[in-house]
């Protein structure tokens, strides 16, 4: 194991994240797992804590294909070539991201308790989860905090396959890793305690780090 769970996991990705303190950064953790991970990361930085919510845009007829993905503040993101080659009209796209982001902002108001999101614009956005996969929901993430208005966008994680940078590309300015082993089958392989985070653990970590300095935990 490399991890005990998600907590160790943030507090050891802080480590190899320090030059990062001091600048104007924002962490988002993506909900659920990514945000014990990235309240971590945000303490150890002296950094603002967030959520990237995002939804992805399935094809109509085939929803396990991602025609893009969508963030809030009515950003979207759409992949060209999806869409040209499955045939998808404008009209079904606008049906399949409205149903969406009526999802989308049920998950923002209840990880959030309705605060607002954080601003991005001009900043340096983090984007945190507690492992890569397939990178898509990462992917997805990293160009909606570009849309958001981030400058910069660094896409850290405790542990990815060995290939994981060829499945983000260009999306994110850097890529942090702690661990990529061989062989890789699923992330929950490197932690000791890989329990699903729940909803009230993200509001949590969401209020926590919103607490007055002082604030016991």
């Amino acid at each position: 194991m490399l991890f005990d769970d998600r907590r160790d996991a943030g507090r050891q990705l802080a480590r190899v994240l320090s030059h990062l303190r001091g600048q104007d950064v924002v962490v988002l953790g993506l909900p659920r797992g990514g945000v014990p991970v990235a309240f971590e990361v945000a303490r150890e930085l002296d950094a603002e804590l967030d959520v990237i919510v995002v939804r992805k845009l399935g094809v109509p007829f085939q929803p396990e294909l991602g025609m893009g993905a969508i963030g809030e503040d009515g950003v979207r993101v759409i992949n060209g070539d999806v869409v040209a080659a499955a045939g998808v009209t404008e009209a079904q796209i606008a049906d399949v991201e409205g149903s969406e982001r009526v999802e989308l902002e049920r998950r923002a108001r209840r990880f959030r308790d309705d605060r607002p999101r954080l601003d991005l614009t001009d900043r340096v956005a983090v984007i945190v989860d507690d492992g890569i996969a397939t990178g898509s929901t990462a992917r997805v993430a990293c160009q909606i905090a570009r849309a958001h208005g981030a400058t910069r966008v660094v896409l850290a994680v405790p542990v990815a396959p060995p290939d994981w940078t060829g499945r983000i590309g260009p999306d994110a300015d850097e890529l942090v890793a702690l661990h990529t082993p061989h062989p890789f089958w699923a992330i929950g392989q490197f932690y000791r305690d890989f329990s699903q985070t729940s909803d009230d653990e993200v509001v949590a970590c969401l209020a926590r780090s919103h607490a007055p300095v002082g604030w016991i935990e």
